[in-house]
């Protein structure tokens, strides 16, 4: 999650899948940590470089008819300032548009699964883990 100094959240739209989501995507097999991946894939799709971020979230996400299974790692990396922001370059190939939207507009535009982890992730006091967007009774 990428903030600016209205407190909007920054959101994608892919060419490659419906809907809108956050930068981000899959660590690569070359040993890459979460964090690692998370810096790479918000410069790689947004121009962007990020220093620093708390880990907001794990939401493990059980394999379904159109998709795999897995641990989603949710990063929030802050306010970043209206000259950072300026700088954002999207590969057209890749990313068709983004937008700074206000928290609940953004909300209504994200993916389900991307949805549900960013409001548990916004909503929670620190850290959460989810499963499959939710939260888990007795884990805290």
């Amino acid at each position: 999650m990428i903030f600016d100094r209205r407190g909007r959240l920054l959101v994608l739209k892919p060419t490659y899948k419906s809907g809108w989501t956050l930068p981000g995507g899959e660590m690569e097999d070359t040993g890459e940590s979460p964090w690692q991946a998370c810096r790479r894939e918000v410069r790689e799709e947004c121009g962007l470089e990020v220093t620093t971020g708390r880990l907001a979230c794990v939401d493990v996400r059980p394999a379904g008819p159109a998709r795999r299974g897995g641990v989603r790692f949710l990063f929030d990396c802050g306010v970043l300032d209206d000259e950072a922001l300026a700088r954002i370059l999207v590969p057209r190939v890749e990313i068709a548009q983004f937008r700074l939207v206000d928290v609940p507009g953004a909300l209504e535009l994200l993916r389900p699964a991307v949805r549900r982890r960013v409001a548990q992730a916004l909503a929670a006091p620190g850290f959460v883990y989810l499963e499959d967007g939710r939260p888990v009774d007795g884990v805290g």
